[in-house]
């Protein structure tokens, strides 16, 4: 399928595409179900693709039951913005999906979100389970304060403060859920954690507090410490890495030995500096002044 084909520009195409790929065989009626009962009203009055069930008499046509229902976009377009969300390798922003279709910014934002939602697992299933590793984490979204203008700084906000916190679960080689939560405490991690991943995985996460207590209900449970520079222990840590293969766990275990050589180099630097400092504040003290004795009559 091609950005020129005839559907993304022709609202009959489009119509004509979706009947052909939501009833392969015959108009299904989504009031009743009853397959091939349908009959299309070809009259000056009807909308064109109308069908009319001889079972329920009720009519339809074949966006009822689907995310393109009442709606004023033409289906056309609908197809497009479709196209080009799952087509799209690292997303699409609703700015530039109105830009794209010819619609306004709450159009788009609107289309997105039900194509969002018709994309979402029916019956989504735990994630990892036994023997499979699932990594949690948190990010804080916004931008830092000293990037703002003058005028908008808020000196109240540090760190994390005035921004949004997105949680995150991956499956190694699998799946990723991700959630807008309030807070990074325990009571809130614990049952989102709980209905999400099953108990039977190895739980790999940072040395956060909301964890701690959270980890003792599963198999294993594995914390890495970021403030100590320690990012990679083994096959253990928090981040989207392939660690499943022996060549692998050797590369992560090199990680965890770059790692640990790199806080005792920056360590290192560190005394460095402050040896230098101490130098650089000894050379630019000046001198205590010496008292000179009053030269006596004899030596005169």
């Amino acid at each position: 399928m091609k950005l020129s084909d005839p559907i993304f520009t022709d609202a009959d195409k489009a119509r004509e595409h979706l009947e052909r790929t939501r009833w392969p065989h015959d108009p299904e009626c989504p009031h009743c179900g009853v397959v091939a009962q349908a009959t299309k009203l070809n009259g000056k009055a009807a909308r064109p693709g109308v069908y009319q069930c001889n079972a329920c008499r009720e009519q339809f046509t074949v966006t009822v039951g689907t995310v393109f229902e009442r709606s004023k976009v033409p289906l056309n377009k609908w197809l497009l913005a479709t196209f080009l969300m799952s087509s799209s390798k690292e997303g699409i922003s609703a700015h530039q999906l109105a830009r794209m279709l010819g619609v306004t910014y709450k159009t788009a934002w609107f289309m997105a979100h039900r194509i969002r939602a018709a994309m979402a697992p029916a019956g989504p299933t735990a994630l990892g389970g036994e023997g499979k590793f699932v990594e949690a984490d948190a990010a804080y979204i916004g931008g830092k304060e000293r990037n703002k203008h003058a005028s908008k700084r808020n000196s109240k906000a540090i760190g994390g403060a005035g921004k949004q916190i997105v949680h995150t679960l991956v499956e190694r080689d699998g799946r990723a859920r991700s959630h807008q939560i309030a807070n990074v405490s325990g009571d809130t991690l614990c049952p989102l954690i709980f209905t999400t991943v099953d108990r039977k995985s190895s739980l790999m996460t940072d040395t956060a507090g909301g964890y701690l207590h959270i980890g003792r209900e599963f198999t294993r449970h594995e914390m890495v410490d970021h403030g100590r520079d320690e990012y990679v222990r083994g096959d253990a840590h928090s981040t989207p890495r392939k660690a499943t293969s022996p060549s692998s766990s050797a590369a992560s275990t090199a990680r965890s030995t770059t790692s640990q050589r790199r806080t005792c180099t920056v360590t290192s630097r560190s005394s460095i500096s402050a040896t230098r400092s101490a130098k650089r504040s000894a050379w630019t003290t000046p001198p205590a002044p010496t008292r000179r004795c009053a030269r006596s009559p004899a030596s005169a």
